[in-house]
């Protein structure tokens, strides 16, 4: 079994669930993740979880990501894509230094209202089940973050953004939501992720391209070993009596430990004494303990 990760580059028409089925026949093994969702018309970076790496996909879901997007102005849809059913149409008639403004105002924290469209549940069922029985519920505001958001280019009735934003954030809500400040609606016509936390676009592989490299027995160029998305952590390495502990998932105390100066919340990697990779520990300065936060054995 093949233990790692792969940054796949997601193409048009392809559900994130459909990648992960085509990585099983590809690779010949069931136990395979992806780190999240990526609409069936967008494209970019899909980072996919492969073994004990399967363990990180929560932990992948939560880091911020970035997106290159292009609104479609002067159009409102059921899906707040081009894709879906239009609603109205309006003329556009803001100009370029108005757009911007508008753009710059929707960056921060702010509540955001998931569209019907989407895998969300509420009781029991997927959003946009119902919504394809003409069904229209109301959803919670969910709180989100864009951290940074920027026009690119302009070309009425289009522009392209970027932007990065927290977990849970909805390109198209975003572009519908611009639309509707402006006052002549919008919708999302295209959408490239280029980055889903340490994982970029530049570096990301196609299906077809795995496939050549597992039928010319290269794929370790292509499999990033587990550890490698915590390289912002202090790496440390364990005495023979720690690792036995860690192997069993017991905290360690600073007495175990060849070093120290943890600060309160630090998160560490842990090694064995030969370099393999065991876990995700933090520090609790009330316990004076590192304790398990992700095991990886």
């Amino acid at each position: 079994m093949i233990d790692g990760i792969i940054n796949i580059y997601k193409e048009r028409g392809y559900t994130s669930h459909d990648v992960v089925a085509k990585l099983r026949g590809i690779l010949r093994q069931k136990k395979i993740g992806h780190t999240g969702t990526l609409d069936p018309e967008a494209q970019g970076v899909l980072p996919v979880c492969l073994g004990k790496a399967t363990k990180v996909c929560d932990m992948l879901t939560d880091r911020d990501k970035t997106y290159r997007a292009v609104l479609l102005l002067g159009r409102t849809t059921d899906t707040q894509d081009v894709t879906g059913r239009i609603l109205e149409e309006r003329p556009v008639v803001c100009t370029e230094e108005e757009l911007r403004a508008c753009v710059s105002g929707f960056a921060g924290e702010q509540e955001q209202i998931p569209p019907m469209y989407s895998a969300l549940k509420v009781d029991g069922r997927r959003l946009y089940e119902l919504a394809r029985q003409g069904v229209e519920v109301e959803r919670r505001p969910r709180r989100i973050t864009i951290r940074r958001i920027t026009v690119d280019e302009i070309c009425f009735p289009e522009a392209t953004l970027t932007v990065t934003c927290s977990k849970g954030t909805y390109i198209r809500t975003l572009c519908h939501d611009i639309g509707a400040a402006l006052g002549c609606g919008g919708c999302m016509k295209q959408l490239l992720r280029t980055k889903a936390g340490p994982f970029v676009l530049e570096d990301s592989v196609t299906l077809d391209t795995v496939e050549r490299y597992r039928d010319a027995g290269r794929l370790a160029e292509i499999v990033m070993s587990t550890d490698s998305v915590f390289r912002q952590y202090r790496a440390v390495s364990l005495t023979p009596e720690a690792e036995r502990l860690v192997r069993n998932g017991n905290p360690l105390y600073g007495r175990l430990l060849r070093e120290g100066g943890f600060g309160d919340g630090e998160l560490v990697r842990v090694y064995a004494e030969n370099g393999e990779f065991l876990a995700v520990y933090r520090w609790r300065r009330e316990s004076g303990s590192l304790r398990p936060e992700k095991m990886f054995l």
